[in-house]
């Protein structure tokens, strides 16, 4: 008597008959045939599941899809054939990343053919608009891979994560059809501190004070009803250190910094979608505020007559982003505003200006005798001739420089009194 083995075996080889003879495939019933794959199918075709990991979650960035990215790097040079290679000239080591179409095979406590898979979309006229990741397995192993497996992917994605920890400078990249996508990034490796930094200094106190109290103050927003966000404006002339103070502000609160162009937004929308795509505890930058093209609110008003209008971006849109309902979409966010003149500031629009939007105005004023003997401590090291110190306070008293006009006539010289020297000379001639 046959084994229920050597009958599965006949029934398959039978099955493999029919398909490639199309002959004997016309003489056996449907019934039959039907019956017989779904056999071959229980035992031998086991179904998947595939799970996508695409960029954007809605109207925000889907964590999973760079917690897939991280993770898959460590898998890659194992279990991938193709690899993308790169290397900076400031890191010290290249990276690889997995290749649009590859495949990586994982596993799992014991269990394999864990399939992850870069799929890339392509736009009408031919060129990259998206890309996402899928993750394929056994159905019998759904409830490992949900419940235990992409937790684990998620933990050691983010000890990685903290393991490569530096700060990023974002820009805009903008590609059309990349929701949530539009951001390019580099190392931040700006070297200025707050002990290195020249500003007044009961102003740089009051500052450092603002932002430690803003940071550890998470529950006390959380408690009183508002956003965790803070607003600053520096305002100054060029050559005052408005960007190195970003710098020092980032490098003392270890965020991110993400530097936005509002002459590149079209619309509310736009802006909305943008704002939603940055991370958590980070600093934006909007530089020259005062010359942003903002529809006021008044032309917005007899604009709404119209049947047919063209998006639009708005003074409305970015105070409802800074301080709106939409500014709730995120914590820990600072976000500052620069520009050259008061005068310019002081003309915008009132309730940009006020407390929750402005929070903090800082002056980056011209060179003070303080800030020159901080200059002259972070390039020469030391305090100087003092009778050469007292000809220099005497002519800032009655000169407008910036501290960059200054730190260019100290790069001249190693030789401190030398370089004193030439900073006389460059005070008397301006």
């Amino acid at each position: 008597m046959l084994t229920f083995m050597e009958m599965l075996t006949s029934l398959i080889t039978a099955a493999g008959v029919i398909v490639l003879c199309p002959l004997v495939k016309g003489l056996v019933p449907s019934s039959f045939l039907n019956n017989l794959f779904s056999i071959y199918e229980e035992y031998f075709c086991t179904p998947e599941i595939t799970l996508f990991c695409r960029p954007d979650c809605g109207l925000s960035d889907n964590q999973m899809y760079d917690v897939a990215s991280t993770y898959l790097r460590t898998k890659i040079v194992d279990s991938s054939k193709c690899l993308n290679v790169g290397k900076t000239v400031r890191q010290e080591r290249s990276t690889f990343d997995i290749v649009p179409g590859a495949e990586v095979i994982d596993s799992f406590q014991g269990i394999k053919g864990l399939k992850w898979k870069l799929h890339v979309e392509k736009g009408f006229d031919g060129r990259e608009c998206r890309r996402y990741f899928t993750l394929s397995f056994d159905e019998k192993l759904k409830e490992v891979v949900l419940e235990s497996y992409l937790a684990e992917v998620i933990s050691r994605s983010k000890a990685i994560q903290e393991a490569e920890r530096v700060l990023k400078l974002y820009s805009r990249d903008y590609v059309w059809g990349t929701p949530g996508r539009e951001w390019s990034s580099i190392v931040l490796e700006h070297p200025t501190t707050f002990e290195k930094l020249v500003m007044d200094p009961v102003q740089k106190r009051m500052l450092k004070d603002d932002l430690d109290k803003f940071v550890n103050r998470k529950e006390w927003y959380k408690k009183v009803g508002k956003a965790w966000k803070r607003g600053y404006s520096l305002y100054g002339p060029p050559g005052t250190g408005k960007s190195s103070l970003i710098a020092a502000m980032a490098n003392y609160l270890k965020f991110d910094v993400y530097d936005l162009d509002l002459s590149r937004i079209r619309s509310d929308s736009e802006l909305r979608r943008i704002f939603l795509s940055t991370s958590n505890r980070s600093i934006m930058v909007i530089e020259d505020i005062d010359c942003a093209k903002l529809e006021d609110r008044e032309k917005e008003e007899t604009s709404d007559q119209l049947i047919l209008k063209k998006p639009k971006f708005t003074l409305s849109g970015l105070l409802n982003f800074i301080d709106g309902v939409w500014s709730s979409c995120g914590e820990g966010r600072i976000i500052v505003f620069t520009t050259n003149n008061k005068e310019k500031l002081e003309k915008l629009d009132p309730a940009l200006l006020r407390p929750g939007r402005m929070d903090m105005h800082v002056h980056m004023s011209y060179l003070t005798m303080d800030e020159f003997k901080q200059l002259v401590s972070n390039y020469l090291g030391i305090d100087g001739d003092r009778q050469l110190f007292e000809v220099i306070a005497g002519l800032l008293e009655n000169k407008k420089v910036t501290p960059a006009e200054i730190a260019e006539e100290l790069l001249k010289s190693e030789d401190p009194n030398v370089a004193l020297r030439g900073v006389v000379e460059f005070l008397e001639q301006k």
